[in-house]
C-alpha cells in the first residue's frame, strides 16, 4: 500500500499572513471505535480556521484522520485532541473544530471545539447595504 496513516502533521507557508481570511476543511470519513463496543464511528469534521504563519498542508489532514480508525475514543476526547494537534501544528490565530457524529444507539452527538490565540480578536463584520 503506497500510503499509511500517520500522527504526522505537515504544513506550508500562508501565503498571505498579513490578511485575517477563514479556510474550512469538511472531512465526511472519518472513523474511530467506540471505546465500549468497539463498534465503528463514523463522522464528519468540520475544520474552519484563520491561518497565522501556517496552513496544513491537507494530504497530511487525510493520513492523520485515517490514523484513528482503529482507535478506541469517546467523542468528546477524540474532538479536542485533534484540535490540539491541529493547533500545535499550524498555531493558528483561530480554529474551530466541529465533529458531527452518526447515531449511535439512537443518539446524534456534535463536539464543537476552539482555540483563539491570546490576543487575537476577530474582524468586525462587515454588513453591505
Amino acid at each position: 500500500m503506497p500510503s499509511q496513516p500517520s500522527k504526522e502533521l505537515e504544513t506550508f507557508d500562508n501565503p498571505e499572513p498579513g490578511r485575517d481570511y477563514t479556510i474550512r476543511i469538511r472531512v465526511p470519513e472519518f472513523t474511530c471505535l467506540c471505546p465500549k463496543t468497539g463498534q465503528p464511528d463514523f463522522a464528519t469534521l468540520h475544520i474552519e480556521y484563520v491561518p497565522d504563519r501556517l496552513c496544513v498542508e491537507l494530504k497530511s489532514l487525510k493520513l492523520y484522520v485515517w490514523s484513528f480508525r482503529d482507535e478506541g475514543a469517546f467523542h468528546e476526547a477524540v474532538t479536542n485532541r485533534i484540535l490540539d494537534d491541529l493547533v500545535q501544528a499550524v498555531h493558528p490565530r483561530f480554529m474551530r473544530l466541529t465533529a458531527e457524529f452518526n447515531v449511535r444507539g439512537g443518539i446524534y452527538t456534535t463536539v464543537v471545539a476552539e482555540h483563539r490565540a491570546e490576543g487575537w480578536q476577530p474582524p468586525l463584520h462587515v454588513t453591505l447595504p
